[in-house]
């Protein structure tokens, strides 16, 4: 899947998920700038599964941590 349309998709998963637009940057953290807690979490790794069509494994989730290791773990993942 082409780095664009990861990012699109997951921009919009965030406004999902309830995150405001303008904190929305590529070097945000996703529990300390994008104030992701652990029911949000929940629901952002529903949304991911669902809209990238893949499984995200227990050990994989502490590895997201921003949301550059989420588009670099999406851009492994969907290709």
């Amino acid at each position: 899947m082409e780095s664009a349309k990861i990012r699109r998709n997951l921009y919009r998963i965030f406004r999902k998920t309830g995150v405001p637009k303008d904190l929305i940057d590529e070097n945000a953290k996703l529990n300390e700038d994008l104030f992701i807690d652990e029911n949000d979490m929940t629901c952002f790794l529903y949304y991911l599964e669902t809209n990238f069509n893949l499984r995200i494994k227990n050990d994989e989730v502490s590895k997201l941590v921003s949301v550059k290791d989420t588009i670099d773990f999406l851009q492994t993942h969907c290709a």
